[in-house]
């Protein structure tokens, strides 16, 4: 026999926002699986603090590195690729041992997730099966109370890890936005959203749906610190009734 790997989308950060499935596979799994940074808990693993069944085994993954090395830099995939190997071949081993592993993701894991980097080499390999969760973009404009997208508004999702004349050029097609993954990059963020002339329209979301959430117009941030899990947000003015 052999065992499954679940990929399991907690949504966006409060427990109560998990769909019926993902709890109940939580609830239920005798070995979970996490990302975190090193000496960190992990968001995904706080999310299910008091959830898990007693005698839970952990596999905590710690990244090697996170935003010391920019993405663009070719040694960040170099020092990621082999990280992601290994996590992949544990994984692959519970499975082929005849163990279920529930590996807790934050938001949607189809999303701009980790669990991807994972999907992707153990598809072949394993049975792997992946639960949807509500994505963290959504849960921030829920948390800013307001609607992104009317009529025929165009929504145009960025990660902020892009060059500042990319972000400009695709922020100038689109009605709605949503900029992810911000970090070190709120400032060049800042900058192209004026340039595209969104910036007095956009909302600042951190931690959106989580006891630490901040919402506010980016306008009255002043400064361009921003954590990972946070979002600019610009809802869209289109056609209504």
């Amino acid at each position: 026999m052999t065992g499954t790997i679940h990929g399991v989308g907690l949504g966006p950060g409060d427990p109560e926002l998990m769909s019926v499935k993902a709890a109940r596979l939580v609830r239920q799994a005798a070995i979970v699986a996490y990302f975190r940074k090193p000496g960190r808990p992990g968001v995904a693993r706080t999310i299910v603090e008091g959830l898990l069944a007693p005698g839970c085994a952990e596999i905590a993954m710690e990244y090697p590195v996170t935003t010391e090395i920019p993405a663009d830099d070719p040694a960040y995939n170099e020092i990621l690729r082999p990280f992601y190997e290994k996590a992949a071949d544990d994984l692959a081993a519970q499975a082929a041992a005849g163990r279920d592993v529930v590996v807790l993701c934050e938001g949607d894991p189809f999303l701009y997730g980790s669990f991807m980097h994972l999907y992707s080499r153990l598809r072949e390999r394993a049975k792997v099966e992946v639960v949807p969760g509500i994505p963290g973009m959504s849960g921030c404009w829920t948390a800013a109370g307001e609607p992104m997208t009317y009529g025929d508004d165009v929504l145009v999702v960025l990660p902020a890890t892009l060059e500042e004349g990319t972000l400009v050029s695709q922020m100038e097609i689109a009605d709605a936005l949503v900029v992810m993954k911000l970090g070190r990059n709120l400032g060049k963020v800042r900058r192209a959203l004026e340039i595209a002339g969104f910036l007095e329209r956009a909302l600042y979301v951190e931690y959106g749906t989580m006891a630490e959430q901040t919402v506010m117009p980016l306008s009255d941030k002043g400064d361009d610190e921003a954590p990972y899990f946070s979002m600019v947000l610009v809802p869209g003015q289109g056609r209504r009734p």
